[in-house]
């Protein structure tokens, strides 16, 4: 389904909410850059690229500020209704979300401050295919955003059972590391904590695919199974 806003609204209240819509994309973008640089900063081993992600925080902080209040303005000046409403709604949660996203991949990014041996390398590596599945995500859920598309939006949704299984997967392996190897406990808990970090980020794509079909469907499928979303998609 392609995103109009005109369906719904028009005049000064359309161009204010595009503009919203148009922030809450740009704030997608900047999360996605801090989830992909944190990422490559602990691949590489990257300090300077882990510094980078911790410094480029703020931006994301200030327009979370930034779209809130703007949100809050019009629901305080319009007063918006049925779908107008469920808009302002989706993008208030939407924003909430892309913030923590962005708070997990400063904890990602911190790892990559810290020193591994080369046996502690080996530890990292079981994060970049649970990452890149991460990005994946994010990018194709800020796009089903964009057009508000509720088939991409419930692809996003299906896609983090993947994401939960890689994360237990993983978990489990460095379980067995801490067992074997007790002085290793310390750097695989700051690894545990990164897949943590990206399972939550996986959760958090699909919150936002559950607030584009509330928008466009008008139905909250939070806590529902996927047959009763698919359902709710076609009806």
């Amino acid at each position: 389904m392609e995103f109009n806003i005109n369906k719904h609204i028009s005049g000064q209240f359309n161009d204010e909410l595009e503009q919203i819509r148009n922030d809450v994309l740009k704030m997608g973008g900047l999360v996605e850059q801090q989830l992909t640089n944190a990422l490559n900063a602990v691949n590489k081993s990257d300090k300077d690229l882990a510094k980078q992600v911790l410094e480029s925080d703020y931006l994301v902080n200030k327009m979370d500020v930034q779209i809130d209040e703007d949100c809050n303005r019009i629901i305080a000046k319009r007063q918006p209704a049925a779908s107008d409403l469920r808009l302002v709604l989706a993008i208030i949660k939407t924003v909430t979300d892309l913030e923590r996203i962005g708070d997990e991949a400063k904890r990602i990014a911190k790892v990559a401050l810290e020193s591994f041996n080369k046996t502690q390398q080996e530890f990292l590596v079981s994060m970049d295919g649970m990452g890149r599945k991460a990005i994946t995500m994010l990018h194709d859920v800020l796009d089903a955003f964009a057009r508000m598309d509720v088939d991409a939006a419930f692809d996003v949704h299906k896609a983090d059972k993947e994401l939960d299984r890689e994360y237990e997967g993983i978990a489990r392996q460095l379980m067995t590391h801490m067992m074997e190897d007790p002085r290793s406990i310390p750097k695989i808990m700051d690894v545990l904590w990164s897949v943590r970090s990206l399972e939550r980020i996986g959760d958090r794509c699909q919150n936002i695919s559950e607030y584009v079909i509330y928008f466009v469907k008008g139905k909250d499928v939070r806590h529902t199974s996927e047959d009763e979303i698919k359902q709710n998609i076609l009806s």
